[in-house]
C-alpha cells in the first residue's frame, strides 16, 4: 500500500506524510479522535468558522518542521533522516494528550494534569505498538535527545506549534491580527551552539509575530465571550459530578459516566491504564450529547447551566483590573437566589470571580535569540527598537466577573 499521501489543508494548500511510519501514526485511533476536538473550544460561538480540530493543526505543525528542517539542513546544519522522521513524529503527536473542549475538562472532571504529561504517556504507549520506532521522537519532546535545537522547534517562544495555532485560528476566525509570516519566519531559523536561533534580518517578523500573538490572546483566546461559554462548560461538568457523587444516575457515555463517577486527579491517573483508556475515548461529541439530554434534567441546576450553553444565553462578563468588591458580589449572588429561586450554596454556580494572564513572550523561558551580522547572540527584546517590545514580558492579568443576564 503506497502510504506517501498529500493532504489539502487550506492554510498551507499540499502537505506531504512523509513516511509508511509517520502515516501509520496518523491512522491510529488515539490520534483520529483528534479529528473530534476542536482546536479552540467555545470559540466558535464568537467567530462561527472556529470550527477547526486538534487534528488540523498537528498535521499543519507537522508541515512546518518539514519546511524548518529543509531550511536548516540548506545552511549546512547535519539532520539525519531519522532525526527528521523523529522530530516530525514529535511535532504530530504533541497535542495527543488534549481532552475535549480544551481545558475545561481539566478544571471539572481531571484536575491537576497538564495534557503534556497525557501526550507523553500515550507516546509511549504508541512506542509499544509501535515496536519501540517512537523512542528518537519521545527523547526530541522531552529534550533528552542531544540535538536541543530540535526539542526547541517543538516547545519554545518560537516553536512551530505557536506558529501554526496563529496563523491557523487567524485564519478560521477571520482575525486578521493574528497573520504571521510563518514563511519568513522559518527562512530565517539557524542554529547556534545547538540552539534554534534567528538571523538578525528576521527581526521584524519576530516582533510582529509576538504582538499578534498578544493580540490573539485578547481578541480570541481571552475574548469574554468565550470565556463565559467555557466557565458554564466548567461549571456544568462540576454540577453534573457532584450530582453523580450524591448517587444520580445521569445519562452519559460510558467513558465520560467513569469520570463523572471516579475522582481522577495528578496522583492517581497514570496508576490505572483504564482511566487512560477512557480518556482516549472522550472527544466533544460525548460532553455535548450529554449536554443536550442534561437540558431535561429534573436538577434545576444542571439543567438552567445546559439550556444557557444550549441557547447561547451565556453569562455576563465584566472584566476589568480589579476584582469584583464582596458587596457587588453578594449583591449579584442575592438577586440570583431570588430570581432563580436557587438555595444559597447553589449560587455560586452562577455569580462568581476569577482571574485570567496574558504574557505574549516570557523572557528567560527559552528566549527567542537573534543571531547578529557579527555572530553576537542577542535576546530579541535588547535586539529590537520596538519599546512596547520590554513591555510584552510583562503578565497582564485580568479579573473577571459571571453572572447570568437579566439580574
Amino acid at each position: 500500500m503506497n502510504k506517501k499521501k498529500i493532504i489539502n489543508d487550506p492554510v498551507y494548500g499540499f502537505i506531504n506524510i512523509p513516511s509508511a511510519l509517520v502515516y501509520d501514526v496518523i491512522s491510529h485511533p488515539y490520534f483520529q479522535r483528534l479529528r473530534y476536538i476542536k482546536q479552540l473550544g467555545m470559540t466558535h460561538l464568537v467567530y462561527p468558522g472556529a470550527l477547526h480540530t486538534r487534528f488540523h493543526h498537528a498535521l499543519g505543525a507537522m508541515h512546518l518542521m518539514s519546511l524548518a528542517i529543509e531550511v536548516l539542513r540548506s545552511k549546512g546544519h547535519l539532520i539525519t533522516a531519522g532525526e527528521e522522521e523523529a522530530a516530525t513524529l514529535a511535532i504530530l503527536l504533541h497535542d495527543i494528550g488534549h481532552g475535549p473542549f480544551s481545558h475545561a475538562l481539566e478544571h471539572s472532571l481531571v484536575t491537576g494534569i497538564r495534557h503534556e504529561d497525557i501526550s507523553l504517556k500515550l507516546m509511549h504507549d504508541l512506542n509499544v505498538h509501535f515496536e519501540g520506532k517512537l523512542t528518537h521522537a519521545i527523547e526530541v519532546f522531552n529534550g533528552t535527545y542531544p540535538k536541543k535545537f530540535l526539542h526547541q522547534l517543538i516547545s519554545g517562544q518560537l516553536d512551530l506549534d505557536r506558529m501554526d495555532y496563529l496563523n491557523r485560528d487567524s485564519f478560521f476566525t477571520g482575525v486578521s491580527e493574528g497573520v504571521i509570516s510563518f514563511d519568513r519566519i522559518i527562512k530565517m531559523f539557524n542554529v547556534d551552539d545547538d540552539n534554534l536561533v534567528i538571523d538578525e534580518k528576521g527581526i521584524y517578523s519576530i516582533e510582529k509575530f509576538l504582538i499578534a500573538r498578544r493580540l490573539m490572546y485578547w481578541q480570541v483566546y481571552l475574548h469574554k465571550t468565550v470565556i463565559s461559554g467555557e466557565m458554564i462548560l466548567v461549571k456544568l461538568l462540576e454540577r453534573a459530578k457532584e450530582l453523580t457523587g450524591h448517587g444520580e444516575n445521569l445519562f452519559a457515555s460510558p467513558s465520560l459516566s467513569y469520570f463523572l463517577k471516579n475522582d481522577i486527579n495528578q496522583d492517581n491517573f497514570f496508576l490505572n491504564h483504564q482511566n487512560l483508556e477512557h480518556f482516549t475515548n472522550l472527544d466533544d461529541q460525548d460532553i455535548y450529547a450529554a449536554v443536550k439530554v442534561w437540558v431535561t434534567h429534573p436538577d434545576k441546576i444542571l439543567a438552567k447551566l445546559c439550556q444557557m450553553l444550549t441557547s447561547r444565553n451565556l453569562y455576563k462578563v465584566e472584566m476589568g483590573n480589579e476584582m469584583a468588591s464582596k458587596d457587588r458580589v453578594d449583591f449579584l449572588k442575592d438577586a440570583a437566589i431570588n430570581i432563580l429561586e436557587i438555595k444559597a450554596e447553589e449560587a455560586r454556580y452562577f455569580v462568581f470571580t476569577n482571574a485570567i494572564q496574558n504574557r505574549a513572550y516570557n523572557a528567560g523561558v527559552g528566549n527567542i535569540k537573534i543571531l547578529m551580522k557579527n555572530n553576537d547572540i542577542v535576546d530579541i527584546a535588547k535586539a529590537s527598537d520596538l519599546s512596547n517590545l520590554e513591555s510584552l514580558q510583562k503578565t497582564v492579568e485580568k479579573y473577571i466577573l459571571c453572572y447570568p443576564r437579566g439580574i
